[in-house]
């Protein structure tokens, strides 16, 4: 019976101040040094990808290059003959203003360009085609034929300079509103770092000294004061404490540690004072090997390519073939110059300016709208695969619970008043600090019962509290209290308490000198919109699943009390990722949504990992999605968001393919028996009509109404 009740109070504990840093992040597939000093990089630096496309790039670098882009667009674009003929319009002419595109066009191309040209070579040598090699092809396609024109070269008429200035312009802003819906999966690493403190206080002799964590070594012994980090794994030679091990456990309750016990990195004395020996420092704590379970679920998270990429590799393909077949065809009917012409327009409008938009507008105004909502999406696939997703996993505590204790039953023995004995238990903890002290007087106060005043009191560590109420001594504590005083609780209120016990509830005892009055249960209380949430994901036909340190019989009465499908309770750290593995190997695509630091691997390895933004900064990190609250019903938003953006970013990239899959025949020639060809000029006209339609699609999105308590 003692394992369900920890219960020990802090009168008058002094956190003390524990300074802690950011590590910055290390390099793809690698585990950072936890005790390394470094400084914490700002939004940008850490919005860099370590995988595909925007590898090496920066939201900032996009952004800024978008703007100078921009800007030079515009001498371009008007001092483009093709722009002023389709616009009838005739720019002024001044000695040079002729080669203001050309000039300006080269620039454009050389620094706004500098990102797809890398990106497509790399994409080249990795024989995996996307969207920075379609528009590599493209812009260099378009400042070759450019300059040929402008020099006079061959007699061609390929003014393209206008189309490349726009199309790296349109492109830039693309992949920044993009990255800017983002977030960076090493920052996980860099949270967990952030769990130890930068100092450790060594003992030597009868003093101390402070010294770099990464100095520590194993034998060492460390003083740990209240309300500080343990800065290396050990064993507690000195002192008794509670500790906060629920970042490492999921146990939403403080366990008592004394002499012989062991005590791992990260986690918090809440109250007393304790001597350490170090055990283990650096990749050897428990948190370095939370922090590689991250690192390997991140690592082995899908590669599949996104919507996009996808369509840009099929384009890729098709502008391709269809260059050379081109090329060939009118080459054979011996006319090489309408070979060069039609070949470099269908390379031109192989890359379409709908195309670049069109996942990024509906990201950008999803994440607006989800942000409304209190989701905040900080990865793109995340919000694609939530539509897909089979099956919710919750972690209990501090989720569908609210990871604090609450007062549930009171049973008085015979001849005793309930309230009465409720008044007397909280006057008893009336001066603790202890969370299961707090929400006993809560409980009195919102019965409205007087509470009598208590003097004298003190925390009995790891048993419970004394205090003198009205002249009687007055006791409030667990099972190993009733042991060390040598009395029992009658039978009659033993039945209620031995039901407490099964379900998982902690019990207290209220004893005035030697006789049990009555008991008190304490229950992490289960959050009203869990089951609002629950059930509005069982109609949208997703499983609910819940996963859990704690013991088996309190796990089973909150998946009762919520009618979720499955559970898995008593699971370590390590497991809690593997029952994900578990889940996934069933065929079933996962969403796990938790809050602890020992959720951190379990959310980076599910295919949507989504974290309540009221735990810890480790969770928020390893997710792709962060709920800003903890109202659970959020992940509803998420689930109808996911849904109707896809059909949007379907519906753009069926435009935009679309339109090339037709204009690129068109552009090579094929009805040019019939007198139907698609000249440049109209091609790019009809690119910028794709564009538009495009952007306007995306907006129905802000449409969407997403409202947690309106969940059905």
């Amino acid at each position: 019976m003692e394992d369900h009740n920890p219960h020990h109070h802090n009168h008058t504990a002094s956190h003390g101040t524990v300074t802690e840093r950011h590590t910055p992040a290390p390099a793809a597939n690698t585990v950072p040094d936890l005790h390394q000093h470094g400084g914490h990089g700002g939004q940008d630096d850490h919005a860099v990808h370590t995988q595909g496309q925007h590898a090496g790039h920066s939201t900032a670098m996009f952004k800024n290059r978008f703007w100078l882009t921009l800007v030079l667009s515009v001498p371009v674009v008007y001092f483009s003959p093709m722009v002023g003929h389709l616009l009838g319009y005739m720019a002024p002419t001044f000695p040079g203003s002729a080669w203001i595109p050309p000039v300006l066009g080269t620039a454009i191309f050389v620094y706004g360009g500098q990102p797809f040209l890398t990106g497509g070579l790399r994409e080249l040598k990795a024989r995996r085609p996307g969207m920075m090699l379609l528009i590599a092809m493209a812009i260099t396609v378009a400042f070759a034929a450019s300059w040929t024109t402008s020099l006079g070269i061959g007699g061609f008429d390929l003014d393209f300079w206008w189309e490349l200035a726009l199309l790296v312009a349109i492109m830039l802003l693309g992949h920044w509103l993009e990255m800017r819906a983002l977030g960076s999966a090493q920052g996980a690493l860099d949270a967990l770092a952030a769990l130890l403190p930068d100092e450790a206080e060594r003992i030597l002799g009868d003093s101390t000294e402070i010294i770099p964590v990464a100095d520590l070594r194993e034998g060492d012994t460390v003083l740990v004061r209240s309300g500080a980090r343990m800065p290396a794994d050990g064993t507690i030679v000195g002192g008794q404490a509670e500790f906060d091990e629920s970042m490492i456990t999921g146990e939403s309750k403080t366990v008592p540690r004394g002499a012989g016990d062991t005590v791992v990195a990260g986690t918090v004395a809440t109250d007393n004072s304790v001597r350490v020996r170090v055990t283990a420092v650096g990749e050897n704590t428990a948190l370095a090997g939370i922090q590689r379970l991250v690192a390997e679920a991140q690592a082995s998270s899908s590669k599949a390519q996104a919507l996009a990429d996808r369509a840009a590799a099929f384009l890729f393909y098709l502008a391709a073939a269809a260059g050379i077949i081109t090329f060939v065809a009118w080459t054979l009917l011996g006319s090489v110059p309408e070979a060069v012409t039609r070949t470099v327009t269908v390379l031109v409008i192989a890359c379409p300016h709908a195309l670049g938009l069109a996942i990024p507008l509906v990201i950008a105004i999803s994440t607006e709208q989800a942000a409304r909502a209190g989701v905040l999406i900080k990865n793109r696939m995340a919000l694609e695969r939530m539509r897909t997703v089979d099956v919710v996993l919750f972690d209990k505590t501090g989720t569908l619970t609210k990871g604090e204790p609450e007062l549930t039953d009171v049973a008085a023995a015979p001849g005793v008043d309930a309230d009465s004995l409720l008044a007397l238990a909280a006057a008893a903890e009336s001066d603790s600090e202890h969370p299961v002290a707090r929400a006993v007087v809560r409980a009195a106060r919102q019965r409205n019962l007087t509470v009598p005043s208590a003097t004298g009191f003190s925390s009995l560590t790891g048993r419970g509290v004394r205090a003198e109420v009205d002249g009687r001594t007055v006791h409030v504590g667990g099972p190993a209290l009733l042991r060390e005083l040598g009395t029992a609780e009658p039978d009659e209120l033993a039945r209620s308490t031995d039901a407490w016990i099964n379900r998982g509830a902690a019990v207290l005892h209220v004893i005035d000198g030697g006789r049990v009055l009555g008991a008190v249960s304490l229950e992490d209380a289960v959050r009203p919109e869990s089951r609002q949430a629950v059930a509005a994901l069982q109609n949208r036909g997703v499983k609910v699943a819940m996963i859990t340190g704690d013991a088996r019989q309190v796990a089973q009465a909150v998946a009762e009390d919520l009618n979720i499908d499955e559970v898995f309770a008593e699971v370590l750290p390590a497991d809690k990722d593997k029952k994900v593995a578990e889940l996934q190997a069933r065929g079933l695509k996962v969403a796990m949504v938790g809050d602890g630091v020992n959720d951190s691997p379990a959310l980076a390895r599910a295919e949507v990992g989504i974290a309540i933004g009221a735990g810890t900064d480790v969770a928020m990190e390893s997710a792709g999605v962060v709920l800003a609250g903890n109202d659970p019903r959020a992940v509803l938003s998420m689930v109808d968001l996911s849904r109707a953006s896809y059909v949007k970013m379907w519906q753009n990239l069926m435009w935009a393919t679309g339109y090339n899959v037709l204009a690129i025949p068109l552009a090579a020639g094929v009805l040019a028996f019939a007198g139907i060809v698609l000249s440049p000029a109209a091609g790019a006209v009809l690119m910028s009509v794709s564009t538009i339609v495009v952007a306007l699609n995306a907006q129905l999105l802000r449409r969407i109404r997403l409202n947690p308590s309106t969940v059905s």
